[in-house]
């Protein structure tokens, strides 16, 4: 959090997404996250820039892992400072929503009958159809 805060800074907050053991009444016992990088680094930097503009806070950080993760795992984390706690709450909703609407990030899940299938998600515009293909 040091990294975001400021002595001006009188709320900081952080959040993480987390990879739990449960998807549709499915036992989950982990994931993996592959991603666009070309587009991934920009798009978020993007999405930080305009929580920024949105609520007039300087102080973000947002990185989403990729690869393999097992259940428990942090797979999201978005921190900010702010003067006050509302426009930390109202920039932390903002990035996960749109990280989740823009980021090219695909998620495959692993089962505990050993089976893995990709999750339904939305393909973000701008990314090639080559890249949904996955394997």
């Amino acid at each position: 959090m040091a990294s975001v805060g400021s002595d001006a800074d009188g709320a900081s907050m952080l959040f993480t997404g987390v990879v739990r053991n449960h998807n549709q009444g499915r036992v989950v016992g982990g994931v993996r996250y592959d991603v666009y990088e070309e587009m991934a680094t920009g798009i978020l930097a993007q999405i930080a820039e305009e929580a920024k503009q949105l609520v007039g806070i300087d102080h973000i950080a947002v990185v989403h892992r990729v690869g393999e993760l097992t259940v428990g795992d942090v797979s999201v984390a978005i921190a900010v400072s702010s003067p006050h706690r509302a426009e930390a709450f109202e920039a932390c909703r903002f990035i996960i929503e749109e990280i989740k609407k823009r980021l090219p990030v695909w998620k495959k899940e692993r089962y505990g009958d050993s089976v893995e299938e990709w999750v339904e998600g939305i393909t973000p515009v701008g990314v090639p159809t080559s890249r949904v293909g996955r394997s």
